[in-house]
């Protein structure tokens, strides 16, 4: 670990670094979607906005970010076992939550696995609060 941190755009380049980081984190779910087409699409939609935070040549971290033109989102932040702790996650979120105001998003939504209760920690640690009576609910279309 040099602990030269370096926080930039995400590139569809990190693909393959960032599915394996995000294959490694506990509490995180890959699913439908998050294939390199689905995410490729997604950055192309919302450009400037997901993250990655590197060590040198090695990804230490991501975060998608995107916004529907109303809210945004923020979705499968990771940051590697061995870098936690030197604020990676809550510099790689604050980029992203600086990125959705500079595009005129003002409320940013989160999901959390009911199980991933390191997640939700740090997600309230940061400030991030529970949505009284929301429920997440999905559909395959």
């Amino acid at each position: 670990m040099s602990g030269n941190f370096v926080t930039r755009e995400f590139s569809i380049d990190d693909y393959d670094a960032a599915l394996e980081l995000w294959q490694r984190v506990e509490g995180l779910e890959v699913a439908e979607g998050d294939d390199k087409e689905g995410v490729a699409q997604f950055v192309a939609r919302n450009p400037g906005l997901s993250r990655v935070a590197t060590d040198g040549s090695t990804l230490v971290g991501v975060v998608m970010c995107g916004h529907d033109g109303r809210r945004g989102h923020i979705y499968h932040l990771a940051v590697d076992p061995a870098y936690r702790r030197y604020g990676l996650g809550k510099r790689l979120v604050q980029e992203c939550l600086d990125g959705l105001r500079r595009v005129g998003i003002v409320r940013a939504l989160i999901l959390v696995a009911d199980y991933n209760l390191g997640g939700a920690e740090f997600w309230k640690r940061a400030g991030w609060e529970d949505i009284p009576g929301a429920v997440a609910m999905g559909i395959d279309v």
